[in-house]
């Protein structure tokens, strides 16, 4: 299984994941963003973009590198990954999808003024441009499709320690539901989009 964390920038999917790997069993942290990270580093460059998700190797890589990981140490892998243009949240998703890979897909929310706030607060990276500019799409991706396809976590007024907490309870209550029980957003399975809370 998957747990996708999702969300934009400043809303505690890098500090959340950790802590919802410690509360479900045989799990891992895959940080989808070192697939881009290696796409990066080929020399000469691939064509440029000012982001390695509009790569189409990068969707295609994240998923073989997930299947093969399961299928070698089974358990659960937590990716914690910003994914907004919805195209590449279905390309992902189906070719997961195709593996038989059930996925609980999250998305850490916060308003906006508080994002913005815990970006130029940021004491480890600095305030930064790059993180600041993905805001509006995020809102536009939470307007139009992405919270309809995902369960929200509002981290707003939430500690990384209980929003972590909150998702394990999901995931964990999901997992004693009979099969095809599944009746709210969040989860997907082989070939079917047919979400579970």
């Amino acid at each position: 299984m998957i747990v996708w964390l999702n969300g934009t920038h400043g809303a505690g999917k890098t500090t959340t994941s950790p802590l919802v790997q410690r509360l479900i069993p045989d799990s891992r942290v895959f940080d989808a963003e070192k697939v881009g990270e290696t796409l990066m580093d080929i020399s000469p460059g691939l064509p440029e973009t000012d982001n390695f998700q509009h790569w189409p190797p990068w969707r295609q890589l994240v998923v073989e590198t997930a299947r093969h990981v399961l299928d070698y140490a089974g358990g659960t892998l937590v990716v914690p990954m910003t994914v907004l243009v919805e195209q590449y949240w279905r390309e992902i998703s189906t070719g997961l999808a195709r593996h038989a890979i059930p996925v609980r897909h999250f998305v850490l929310h916060a308003d906006q003024e508080t994002l913005r706030g815990r970006i130029e607060g940021d004491t480890v990276l600095g305030p930064s441009p790059f993180r600041l500019q993905y805001l509006q799409p995020y809102a536009e991706a939470a307007r139009t499709w992405l919270h309809g396809e995902a369960e929200v976590v509002d981290t707003t007024h939430l500690t990384p320690a209980e929003a972590a907490q909150r998702i394990a309870e999901s995931v964990k209550r999901g997992q004693a539901e009979p099969t095809g029980s599944a009746t709210g957003p969040g989860c997907s399975a082989a070939g079917s989009a047919g979400p579970a809370r």
